[in-house]
């Protein structure tokens, strides 16, 4: 049988935009278009690095050499350190592992900004915070939306109550308070009041409304408001205590939060922390250890002495492997932390991702720039 126009009307105003499944969607479509760049960058048929390769021929030979092969003291300090040694990655393949019968050599001189891995890494790490980020800020929008009209609830429903002191049914009533402004819930009344309006009882509105809202807090009270409105008697002074109970959860649920805030900022700041001294032993500690490590090498090579200068040498070839370890521990922390920072706040993962993409882009950004 089909629905009457008025019908179809009631079944509209009932319903609530969800936009979650379309989000989700399309940010799984751009992550896998990211993944597909992260693939190429890997396999090196793509170098799109995200740091500049220095371009500056030292010593005007035709190549660009490391300052500290050549002696230079690039940055003027007095001495050659850290500061005069080029960030790169020598893409040499001698065994052509790549099957384009192109077998370079591996020479020591960096022809790319960074390593395929690292560039793997970078694509999909921004991949992953493009699939995170619309559905954390959509979903942390939507609690706030449903925790603003939770905070006017108790208003209305005083409201509500007042005007069945006056003798107005509970329908009548609702229909009252829908003049009102109630914040974000005001949309929800005037639903509520056109469905009325059309014929539909007030425990039926009062149940369509916990069903858009869906929310525990309004389920118990839409629950308490219908079961008193079947069992006659006055309606009015269950309306108050509902409200002002409600009123009060509200009041212990923000000083919870404001507890919560502390923790938050804790984790904020050790995260802060952390990255700062992933930063530091990037910037000093591992140029130092690289240039000890071709100090030692030389030094032994001049003297005619295998394996280094007494018998002592430094592997400076596993310094890549571990600035990348720096790397993913650093997105590591800001995916977890940010979602321990969400759950501690709101007891909500989907606010814990929005946390942890603000952490993700600051890590990811510090580590590319410095």
């Amino acid at each position: 049988m089909a629905m009457t126009k008025d019908e179809m009307k009631k079944v509209v105003m009932s319903k609530r935009h969800d936009y979650t499944k379309m989000i989700l969607g399309i940010s799984g479509a751009v992550f896998a278009l990211f993944v597909v760049l992260a693939l190429l960058n890997l396999t090196n048929q793509v170098d799109w690095s995200m740091r500049a390769l220095p371009t500056t021929d030292l010593n005007e030979n035709g190549v660009i050499d490391k300052p500290y092969e050549i002696g230079l003291d690039t940055n003027e300090n007095g001495i050659i350190d850290s500061g005069d040694v080029f960030d790169g990655h020598d893409s040499g393949d001698p065994w052509d592992m790549d099957g384009d019968g192109d077998r370079q050599e591996i020479d020591g001189i960096p022809d790319q900004g960074q390593s395929p891995m690292q560039r793997f890494l970078n694509f999909l790490f921004i991949g992953i915070g493009i699939m995170m980020g619309p559905y954390a800020f959509y979903s942390s929008k939507k609690q706030q939306d449903t925790k603003d009209i939770e905070k006017r609830l108790p208003d209305f429903l005083r409201d509500v109550a007042e005007a069945g002191r006056f003798g107005m049914t509970l329908a009548d009533a609702i229909v009252v308070a829908s003049s009102g402004r109630y914040g974000k819930l005001t949309p929800e009344i005037k639903k509520m009041a056109a469905q009325i309006e059309w014929g539909v009882t007030a425990s039926e509105t009062l149940r369509l409304f916990s069903e858009r809202v869906n929310t525990p807090l309004v389920r118990r009270v839409v629950t308490i408001v219908v079961k008193a409105s079947d069992a006659g008697g006055s309606v009015a002074d269950v309306l108050t205590m509902v409200a002002h109970d409600t009123k009060e959860e509200q009041y212990s649920a923000a000083e919870r939060n404001l507890q919560m805030s502390t923790y938050l900022a804790v984790i904020y700041i050790s995260f802060a922390v952390f990255l700062v001294t992933i930063v530091i032993l990037n910037l000093t500690f591992l140029p130092k250890i690289r240039i000890a490590g071709t100090n030692v090498a030389a030094a032994a090579e001049a003297a005619g002495i295998e394996g280094g200068v007494g018998g002592a040498s430094l592997d400076v070839t596993a310094i890549p492997a571990i600035q990348i370890c720096f790397f993913l521990a650093v997105m590591a922390h800001a995916i977890g932390d940010g979602i321990m920072a969400g759950v501690l706040q709101s007891g909500s993962i989907a606010n814990g991702m929005r946390h942890s993409i603000i952490l993700l882009f600051l890590g990811f950004l510090v580590l590319t720039v410095l």
